[in-house]
């Protein structure tokens, strides 16, 4: 079996120098790491499985191809094949993805995932998307369900959010904020890190290992197991690519993501070690009671409403998820 190579910046100039090739590039949006990053399982053994039934497949480290906007614009002109991106840069294409983010709106992933698949939300998000160049392959978890991080408050209820500044990566995030009674300051995720030893921002809402992996729990000290939505990027593919395939590619392209699918969700099963791990780094875990978790399922509900998505694009969630 061929190994898979993660190529640096230097090996890409070249890449697009040369004549185009059979070679299906995977640009990866975390660090190569198989015990923590929800993505870069899901990469790793895409690209494992394509090599292995003879379509080449190699990845490219983190941000070697571009920022966010760049890969998006290559996966769309057919540059690049496939990327781990964003589901908001997706969702610059078809707004209906955004539903897979919504606060409390899943009871659990397996419930998301019924609604893609049972459901037709994916088909539907791809309705959206293909005309513009970029197939969404599969909704990738990046770690258990997002939860909230802090500096010096701890969030045992849901009044302790009150006041708190927390750092946003969006306006839909600072409104969340609000609903929960406190506040957001956007903040680029490089600036993170400055941002929470200032006081600029008290904390940040995102899945478990986040801190453990960027080098955060020097300053990190409590962690609500909030559970407060899957924690969803997309591997997108270029529609151009994808059409060039035969159908045996092409069947072999789907095996790789059920394969990655499975793997990825796999990962993100069971939290017991991730927890484990932030308590040894220091950082006290807090499990909300169901009582106060309601509080926060209660006060996200105008969310749902306030979500930009397409016409009748709320209603199709809702009916994906039988209600």
């Amino acid at each position: 079996m061929k190994l898979t190579k993660i190529l640096t910046a230097s090996a890409v100039a070249l890449s697009f120098a040369m004549p185009a090739t059979a070679e299906v590039k995977i640009a990866l949006d975390s660090p190569p790491d198989l015990e923590k990053s929800g993505t870069y399982v899901w990469a790793h053994t895409f690209g494992k499985h394509l090599n292995a039934n003879g379509i080449e497949a190699a990845e490219y480290e983190r941000n070697s191809l571009g920022e966010e906007a760049e890969r998006l614009d290559q996966v769309s002109q057919g540059l690049l094949e496939v990327s781990m991106s964003d589901a908001k840069s997706a969702g610059t294409l078809d707004s209906t993805i955004f539903g897979s983010m919504m606060p409390y709106f899943f009871d659990d992933m397996d419930q998301l995932d019924t609604a893609l698949d049972e459901g037709g939300m994916l088909a539907k998000i791809n309705e959206g998307t293909t005309p513009k160049g970029v197939r969404v392959l599969d909704l990738v978890m990046t770690g258990t369900p997002t939860g909230i991080f802090t500096t010096e408050v701890p969030i045992r209820k849901f009044e302790d959010m009150q006041g708190v500044r927390m750092r946003a990566l969006d306006e839909v995030q600072i409104n969340t904020f609000e609903q929960w009674g406190s506040k957001g300051t956007i903040v680029s995720w490089s600036e993170v890190p400055n941002a929470l030893q200032t006081g600029v921002a008290g904390g940040y809402v995102n899945p478990a290992f986040v801190p453990l992996t960027y080098g955060h729990t020097a300053f990190i000290k409590y962690f609500t197991n909030a559970e407060m939505s899957p924690s969803v990027r997309v591997a997108i593919a270029s529609e151009d690519w994808y059409q060039s395939l035969t159908d045996e590619e092409r069947a072999t392209v789907q095996d790789a993501v059920d394969a990655a699918h499975k793997a990825n969700r796999e990962l993100v099963s069971d939290d017991a070690e991730v927890l484990k791990q932030l308590e040894e780094a220091g950082i006290e875990v807090i499990e909300l009671t169901s009582e106060e978790r309601g509080k926060f399922r209660a006060a996200s509900q105008p969310l749902y409403e306030s979500t930009k998505m397409p016409e009748g694009g709320l209603e199709a969630w809702n009916t994906a998820v039988g209600r």
